[in-house]
């Protein structure tokens, strides 16, 4: 079982800012804490001019590979969609879920985010839940539920014993930023 404060996880409506709080965080994190060893991935859009085209999926040493498109390809009719989107599971997987993997020198974990489009794949959201087990902290966003209903996996997430949550809005963001940031010291000083 997780160690409660060791599991943070962001919430907010879409666009309220929860990737850009996790890099400002990571950043300041390793801009104090230099040999912190941190694993993870981030997801960003992909625009063609001024409009949305997809997201693609970030290592922290800046990997990337595509998550979504609305752009078809051969290919893309067999993948699963998320609105106008369609998901490349395979992509994803091979990028995301080697950072994922549980390594004894690991000293926090970042996943930006746990959401419908990334639980398309049968394989992470078990690796979550070993990242959970291992009792290495988790910094992960994680979406607000539509309709009043988490997805399954995000709901299990925020239902784990050692998550404390924390919704953004656009008053509080660098107060929600300094606090993860202390409780991600605190937690790592206690390691």
């Amino acid at each position: 079982m997780a160690v409660p404060g060791k599991c943070l996880l962001v919430t907010g409506p879409p666009g309220v800012g929860k990737s850009t709080l996790i890099m400002r965080v990571f950043e300041t994190l390793k801009a104090s804490h230099p040999n912190l060893k941190i694993q993870g991935f981030y997801t960003s859009e992909v625009r063609q001019g001024s409009e949305r085209v997809g997201f693609q999926v970030i290592t922290l040493d800046g990997r990337t590979a595509p998550l979504a498109s609305t752009i078809s390809s051969p290919e893309s009719f067999r993948w699963p969609n998320v609105g106008k989107y369609k998901v490349n599971v395979a992509s994803f997987e091979s990028l995301a879920l080697p950072e994922l993997q549980v390594k004894e020198d690991t000293d926090l974990f970042i996943i930006d985010e746990v959401g419908k489009m990334e639980l398309y794949s049968s394989s992470f959201f078990p690796a979550v839940l070993k990242v959970l087990e291992s009792n290495i902290p988790l910094l992960a966003s994680v979406p607000i539920p539509k309709f009043g209903r988490d997805i399954p996996g995000v709901a299990r997430l925020k239902n784990h014993p050692g998550a404390t949550i924390f919704t953004l809005s656009p008053s509080n963001r660098d107060a929600v930023k300094e606090e993860i940031y202390f409780q991600l010291v605190d937690s790592l000083s206690k390691q």
